[in-house]
This record gives C-alpha cells, sequence and structure tokens, in this order.
C-alpha cells in the first residue's frame, strides 16, 4: 500500500511537472497549478486557434484496440490511389497536450503525403489515461507503456489490412511524448519498422517510471538499462533525432544520448559534426553515426530552437517556423531508407 501511495504521489508531481514546464516553454509567464488545464497553452482551450480539419476521402478517423483499450486515430490517404498500388506508411505520434489533429496541422506532413504519396497515421492518446494526453512511455516497470504500445501497434495492424500499405515501407515518428513512444516500438519491435524520427524526445532505456522521466527531462544524470540486443536477422531502422539546443523542457543533451545509444546497438561511432544553415532559418549541427560505412542514427542538434516543431506552421502551439523543415528532413531521411536494398 505505501508502495502505491508512492507512485502515485511520483505520478501527480510528474504531470505537475509537466505544465509547469510547458507554460515556461510557451513563455506565458508563471501560474499556480490550480488552474491545471486553463493554463496549459495545449490545452483544450487553444484548440480554437486552429482551424478543425473536417472529415473527407482523404482524412478519415477510426478506433483501433489493443491491449491498453481503445484508442482514436486519423488517417491520411494520399488521392488518386490507383489500383494495386502498395504505398509507404509514416505513424506520426504526437506530444503532450497535442492531439492528432494539432500535430497534422503543426507539422503540416500530410502536404508532404500528398505529394509524394504515402499514408500518415496519427494515432491519439486516451485523456482518460493521460490528463494531459501524453502517451506514457517511460511507464515500463508497470507494464502501462507496453500496453499503449501495444495499443498503436494495434492501429498500424488496422490499417495494414484495410488500406494498401506497403509492409516493408514502415516508419515511425513522433514529438516529446510521441517520440518516447516511438523509440519504445523500434527498440523491442525492430523488424517492423525501416526508421524512426525522434524529435524533442528522451532517449531510449533512460526512463522507467514518472521520478527518472523527470530527471531526464531536466537534463540530469539518470541509471539506464541495456537496450535489447539485436538479432542477427534483423537490421535496426535507422534513427533520426532532431533536438532543439534551446529546449528547456527536454533537455537538449537527451537528443545527444538518444543517438549515441541508438549507435551503440550495433558498434556505429561518430563522424565528424558539420554545421548547416538554409537562408535565414536556424542553423544546424549534423552529426551522423555509421557502421561499415551504413547510416545508423543522424542527430541533428538545431540552435536557437526550443520545444517545438521546428519549421512548424505559424501560429500553432509548439511550432517554431523560423527552423529547419523538420517535416521534410524526417521524410527524406525515411525515403532514403525505403528505398536501400536488404544488406
Amino acid at each position: 500500500m505505501a508502495r502505491r501511495r508512492r507512485n502515485a504521489g511520483w505520478s501527480r508531481s510528474f504531470q505537475s511537472a509537466l505544465k509547469s514546464m510547458t507554460r515556461t516553454a510557451m513563455r506565458v509567464g508563471t501560474k499556480a497549478i490550480k488552474d491545471g488545464l486553463r493554463a496549459a497553452p495545449l490545452s483544450l482551450k487553444s484548440k480554437p486557434a486552429r482551424k478543425a480539419m473536417a472529415p473527407s476521402a482523404n482524412w478519415t478517423k477510426g478506433i483501433a484496440i489493443g491491449a491498453a483499450g481503445p484508442r482514436r486515430y486519423w488517417l491520411y490517404k494520399p488521392p488518386g490511389m490507383r489500383r494495386n498500388e502498395a504505398l509507404p506508411l509514416l505513424v506520426m505520434l504526437h506530444g503532450c497536450g497535442q492531439d492528432a489533429e494539432a500535430l497534422a496541422a503543426s507539422s503540416r506532413m500530410n502536404t508532404i503525403a500528398a505529394r509524394e504519396r504515402f499514408f500518415v497515421l496519427y494515432p491519439e492518446q486516451d485523456r482518460l489515461s493521460n490528463v494531459q494526453g501524453c502517451w506514457n512511455w517511460y511507464d515500463t516497470r508497470t507494464g502501462r507503456a507496453q500496453a499503449e504500445a501495444n495499443s498503436i501497434s494495434a492501429a498500424i495492424e488496422q490499417i495494414c489490412l484495410t488500406q494498401a500499405v506497403d509492409r516493408n515501407r514502415v516508419a515511425l515518428a513522433g514529438i516529446s511524448a510521441g517520440a518516447g513512444m516511438a523509440v519504445l516500438l523500434a527498440t523491442h519491435h525492430p523488424e517492423r519498422f525501416r526508421a524512426i524520427a525522434m524529435h524533442s524526445g528522451i532517449a531510449p532505456g533512460v526512463a522507467h517510471s514518472s521520478a527518472s522521466a523527470i530527471k531526464a527531462m531536466f537534463g540530469q544524470s539518470v541509471t539506464t538499462s541495456p537496450l535489447p540486443a539485436v538479432a542477427a536477422d534483423v537490421r535496426l531502422p535507422a534513427l533520426l533525432v532532431i533536438h532543439g539546443a534551446a529546449d528547456h523542457v527536454v533537455a537538449p543533451g537527451n537528443g545527444a544520448e538518444a543517438a549515441l545509444r541508438w549507435g551503440e546497438r550495433v558498434g556505429a561511432s561518430a563522424g565528424k559534426p558539420r554545421r548547416v544553415q538554409r537562408g535565414a532559418r536556424y542553423a544546424a549541427t549534423i552529426t551522423d553515426y555509421r557502421k561499415s560505412g551504413r547510416l545508423v542514427a543522424t542527430l541533428c542538434a538545431v540552435e536557437r530552437l526550443g520545444h517545438a516543431w521546428s519549421g512548424g506552421a505559424s501560429g500553432q502551439p509548439f511550432s517554431d517556423p523560423r527552423g529547419p523543415d523538420a517535416s521534410r528532413m524526417i521524410w527524406t531521411f525515411i525515403a532514403r531508407q525505403f528505398a536501400r536494398t536488404a544488406d
């Protein structure tokens, strides 16, 4: 009983800390926790700031049922599907306080999907499972994280069964809590995905409870656990990490840790960092991790970027249009992995 009370206390502390950091990240000043969701910039009250995306033949919603229960999702289907055509699938996982529509609006990934022709699946966390809409990626000790990962997998399988998806071209991307959940899925099931993109997330194997998640978010050292070994007949999906150097919600060191830990799984080593800047957008330092010439992970550390989707739509919460275009980077990275033949 005492242990349950301690766990419940840590959970409440985690939610309180998250609300506080969210308000700071959005620069709306410091307000008391008692304001709750009314003070959070990504709360339900912020939704009128974006126009709801009306359902259509190409933008549909559904429900999938997994170990964590039913989960809603939105699916974008590119127009003009041809007979016998099988298209790639990109799974996009939203961050805390967001939902599927918010991530779609901020990232504008559907625009790229229409041009490049791929499906985009946006699973959505249930507010009864987390009041802030966070995926409980860190709660691996109780099994809640694995259950939610199973529900996301159920949504992916449902789309693969009902749509013309090429199962050999499936990738994951997520921001913040969604990034943590994406890498959790790929860590334990690397054979299912060809590539993963983490935006502003925490390295795999770092957090196993709300307490360790808080420490990692603040950049404090925590005890890490070894990642599962990669079977000899499985190719580790390539990982793209995008993280803002001015992120005050999830400390920037988490991005570097994620790329390093992913590369260590197969003995990849870091190359020479290179600085890139296009036009007036924020500059970025890019570091590749390779094993025998094969790209295993790429770290993109974006200068001056906070806890926001880099190059996202203006006027959207957690979106900074001044950063390099993360959506374009993610799809370019993923498409290259899709194009590679098996080693």
